[in-house]
């Protein structure tokens, strides 16, 4: 009987096919070999030490600074530019309106002398595609009337006005484009920069952070051991500023009266005691505010930033001073950081992106940064770059 089995299948056997087999398993095994070899040779990028990547946290917060800068700047120009459009809007509104009432009175003496016989030169006039070229013919003037001349010259007057208003309304839209796009180019900048200090913060583990916080610890301790010596300087400025003035007010033997005027305060205040009074009113505004949260392109009065901050506090004082860090720098006089007095203001970075209003001992008031308030804090806490006395 014929068997209905599946035959089974040959297995290779010969000499050439166990060859084969070989070759391949061996090819196998190699690239195995081989693919372990390149994950092991292939370089594994260093991790960025606590060091390393505090530095680069302080270098992203001053670029968002930079930033925000920049954002202050373009918006207080757009606002201007929104302002001179609003105006000149309504300005050729105001402009187009005197033209159409010039136009009618053209039209009306166009309609009268309709009525008294004819198409009037002056109709012709008013229904001319160009009337400062009709009116040019000198035989049409000659036939006007002394009213109707001024008619004329009144709506040509309009007329080119209204033109040139619309031409320069037109190019400060443009300028306010151009601005606005800048404004949302910056705003993109600072949340960038953000956005990544926030990535690296938060790739840190607990020990690392802890770490992290040391560091800082370090870094404000620093910064205030050497405003504790300024302030020690300054204290014994001032004190030898009194002994001089005490030795200048010696009574005079022969009148038993100073021969000088009254003392004072000494080095601690100005030469000029409105500024006093108004580094004062400043000052308490800015005290106000502590503890209120850092917010890029804040004014208050809930949030604020450095330059927000410092506008706001001398605005409180009746001292105008400009948006951003980069113009504030420019007001008033320049002062040496061991001659500052409360209520100057302090600058910091090359690039000039903070500010913070010197409040006596080595310490400012300022709005630092993003996730910080504002506070007190040691002036040496940034590297400075220059002081100003703003009034």
């Amino acid at each position: 009987m014929a068997s209905h089995r599946k035959p089974r299948t040959r297995i290779l056997t010969s000499p050439g096919s166990r060859r084969t087999a070989a070759g391949l398993t061996t090819a196998a095994l190699a690239s195995v070999t081989l693919l372990s070899q390149t994950a092991e040779a292939a370089p594994s990028r260093p991790k960025q030490s606590i060091e390393e990547v505090k530095q680069k946290v302080d270098d992203l917060y001053r670029q968002a600074e930079v930033a925000t800068q920049k954002y202050n700047a373009a918006k207080e120009q757009a606002d201007e530019q929104r302002g001179t459009v609003d105006r000149l809007l309504d300005d050729t509104a105001r402009r187009t309106q005197k033209m159409n009432d010039a136009r009618r009175r053209l039209g009306t003496y166009a309609a009268a002398q309709y009525r008294s016989g004819g198409v009037s030169p002056t109709v012709q006039l008013l229904l001319a595609r160009n009337p400062q070229q009709f009116a040019d013919r000198s035989h049409l003037m000659d036939q006007l009337t002394g009213a109707q001349k001024k008619a004329v010259s009144d709506y040509q007057e309009q007329q080119a006005k209204a033109v040139r208003q619309r031409a320069e309304a037109s190019r400060s839209l443009e300028r306010l484009t151009e601005t606005q796009a800048s404004l949302k180019e910056s705003k993109k900048d600072v949340q960038a920069k953000l956005a990544e200090a926030r990535q690296l913060l938060s790739r840190l583990t607990a020990q690392e952070k802890a770490r992290l916080a040391e560091l800082e610890r370090k870094k404000e301790a620093e910064a205030k051991r050497k405003a504790e010596e300024l302030a020690r300087k300054q204290a014994e400025k001032e004190r030898k500023e009194r002994e001089d003035r005490k030795q200048h007010d010696t009574p005079d033997p022969g009148t038993g009266t100073p021969d000088g005027g009254s003392g004072g305060s000494g080095g601690g205040t100005s030469d000029d005691g409105s500024y006093a009074t108004k580094a004062a009113k400043a000052l308490a505004f800015a005290r106000a505010q502590m503890g209120k949260p850092y917010v890029w392109g804040a004014t208050g009065p809930n949030s604020y930033d450095c330059s927000g901050l410092t506008q706001a506090a001398w605005k409180a004082a009746g001292v105008s001073l400009p948006r951003t860090t980069w113009d504030q720098v420019k007001t008033g006089d320049r002062v040496a950081t061991k001659d500052l007095i409360p209520g100057d203001l302090v600058f910091f970075y090359n690039d000039i992106s903070h500010v913070g209003m010197y409040i006596g001992d080595g310490k400012m008031i300022h709005a630092p940064k993003p996730g910080a308030s504002v506070r007190v804090e040691s002036i040496y806490y940034m590297p400075i770059y220059g002081s100003v006395r703003p009034a």
